[in-house]
């Protein structure tokens, strides 16, 4: 009989962080959005979010969940939800795999008077249309504003309408079209984390 072998999970009596272990290792590879904000008092943040996709093409949308903070900040509201939601603007820079260690830096829980960018040895570098800078080092970024938040769980699911694109060269291949070989983008897998290692075409 056809999954007469499959270890089945019911959500409503696992542990939320089993189940949870098993959604992100089993939906992957995920893309890294790495998200620049600003606090009202001016302090640059950023961190990485994998859960991570394009919502709609028409406005063009992306679409990051936030969850609660972790570990020493367990419980709390995570920086980068209080600054979007207070400023109503955000960049998502992708990641390449060149600025992983610059990434994994700054995907720790530091206190909201610390510059991320900084921290994470980042350059900002000011954005056209918004007054939230985007990483300089960062291949593409994604100039947003805030469309909506919504709650969903634990977590916020959160749009943001795409001002600007900004594309380095490199990685431009012409007619709107991104040279992944150049890009080198990194993934999250479960708990680790990937580039590209081989591609085929259907």
């Amino acid at each position: 009989m056809p999954g007469s072998r499959a270890e089945i999970f019911d959500p409503a009596v696992e542990e939320i962080q089993d189940f949870y272990k098993l959604m992100t290792g089993s939906v992957v590879p995920r893309p890294i959005a790495w998200v620049s904000s600003k606090s009202g008092d001016g302090v640059l943040n950023l961190a990485p979010f994998s859960f991570f996709t394009v919502a709609s093409r028409q406005p063009p949308t992306l679409a990051i969940s936030i969850g609660p903070g972790v570990k020493e900040r367990e419980g709390t509201v995570k920086d980068t939800l209080t600054n979007i939601q207070e400023r109503g603007e955000f960049v998502i820079n992708i990641v390449s795999l060149e600025l992983g260690e610059e990434m994994k830096t700054s995907a720790g829980n530091a206190a909201p008077d610390v510059d991320e960018f900084r921290e994470a040895g980042v350059t900002p570098h000011l954005s056209e249309s918004i007054d939230i800078p985007m990483v300089q080092e960062a291949p593409i970024s994604f100039e947003c504003v805030l469309d909506q938040v919504i709650p969903v769980g634990t977590d916020h699911l959160v749009l943001g309408r795409a001002q600007r694109a900004h594309v380095e060269r490199e990685a431009y291949a012409g007619h709107y079209r991104i040279d992944i070989d150049q890009l080198k983008p990194l993934a999250r897998l479960a708990g680790d984390y990937a580039g590209l290692t081989q591609r085929f075409f259907l």
